[in-house]
């Protein structure tokens, strides 16, 4: 096993002090927005090995049977299936949408066809792979995430003074099925019908003013009034009552499907992914946005967000098992006075979230982590444990 580092990203919805707070740092000038710990060609971590520090991303390639094993090598060839990020948002993300295989490998073609470099700012599509992701919450965790049911939406709306917001509620009740649903989420972002930004400060001002008076729903108008802050003539904002608001937690997790539309609003988490860095967004971004892809890629189904309930083992380990052959995610609480046997195999990494925790592996010694420090196991170490006293979560491939 070897100590990984992982790369900083900043974006500006990050905060300036959450991940630096986990690392042990004072707050930082600029925001950090997310940490990862993985082997996407945009961003590898980096080894520490006896002549340096090595991307990752180079060392599976140089020895992929150890690193990876010969079954994941079979399943997914000679790269680290998944993404481990700490993720920091003190701000609204982007509306956003990730897309399936399928479309990611044709996204992906047709792009380079096109001649657009894989750091275009342009770029849809950075790689070939889909993107479903799982979120554990370390810190109360807001986000809006899959379609309400289009009566609810209706409910919603009805209440709302303006114009923008009686059109909404005519078409979702003329239609309340997923296609009323699309009809509504497409009339707000499509760029041949969308509303102007004066008729989205009308929704925003008439939501602020049902707050005054005592909104039946003041989660809903509170967060049109905060993304028409973030993000002014921005019809996210009014996108916002179409989604299912989700709270969760610290130790919640949520699984966003390929197509599930979504956007992070603020809280400290840990995200596992498959290894993609492909994001399609609508708005309330400075970023790219592609708007007709995005709206190619969504799943209107309404649905309620997707909770993962984890199975314990070895009573000190919850395994969070997502419906993806990509990833798999566990958390460890490890107590002093005894040996922790960790779950997993193959490739993994793990990441202290506190306390002072030493991995001991059969083939490869000891490794100690403190809070924020990070690890590799190559699949040739075969089983783990850990002892001291923090709690460690590990990613790894079922």
């Amino acid at each position: 096993m070897q100590r990984l580092r992982g790369r900083v990203r900043h974006y500006a919805w990050g905060s300036h002090a959450a991940i630096p707070r986990l690392l042990g740092h004072p707050p930082q000038d600029l925001p950090i927005a997310e940490l990862w710990f993985g082997a996407h060609a945009s961003t590898p971590s980096l080894l520490d090995a006896p002549t340096g520090q090595e991307p990752l991303d180079a060392a599976i390639a140089a020895d992929p049977e150890r690193m990876l094993g010969p079954g994941v090598v079979a399943r997914f060839g000679t790269r680290l299936p998944y993404l481990l990020k700490i993720i920091a948002p003190d701000g609204p993300l982007s509306l956003q949408v990730h897309p399936n295989l399928e479309r990611a490998a044709r996204g992906f073609e047709a792009e380079e066809a096109a001649g657009l470099a894989v750091d275009d700012p342009a770029r849809n599509y950075r790689d070939r792979n889909h993107k479903p992701e799982l979120l554990y919450a370390l810190t109360r965790f807001e986000a809006l995430c899959g379609f309400r049911a289009p009566r609810r939406a209706a409910e919603l709306v009805a209440g709302i003074d303006a114009p923008l917001a009686k059109t909404l509620h005519e078409v979702l009740t003329a239609s309340p099925t997923y296609e009323g649903m699309r009809a509504a989420f497409r009339g707000l972002l499509d760029p041949a019908v969308r509303p102007s930004p004066d008729d989205v400060q009308v929704v925003a001002d008439a939501c602020r003013l049902r707050l005054l008076d005592g909104s039946p729903s003041p989660r809903a108008d509170r967060t049109v009034v905060q993304l028409a802050e973030a993000y002014p003539g921005d019809p996210g904002a009014v996108t916002s009552l179409l989604l299912n608001p989700v709270t969760l937690e610290p130790g919640d997790a949520l699984f966003v499907p390929a197509g599930g539309v979504h956007a992070y609003l603020k809280g400290l988490g840990v995200e596992i992914m498959a290894n993609s860095d492909n994001v399609l967004r609508a708005g309330l971004t400075a970023k790219h946005i592609d708007i007709p892809e995005l709206l190619a890629n969504v799943d209107y189904v309404a649905a309620p967000p997707i909770r993962v309930a984890p199975e314990v083992f070895y009573e000190t380990t919850k395994v969070f098992y997502a419906p993806v052959d990509d990833f798999e995610l566990s958390v460890t609480t490890v107590t002093s006075g005894r040996d922790h046997r960790l779950p997993g195999r193959g490739p993994r990494v793990l990441v202290c979230l506190e306390g002072e925790v030493t991995l001991d592996s059969q083939a490869d010694g000891s490794l100690m982590l403190r809070a924020g420090e990070a690890a590799f196991v190559p699949a040739h170490d075969g089983p783990l444990s850990a002892r001291g006293r923090g709690r460690l979560v590990q990613a790894d491939v079922p």
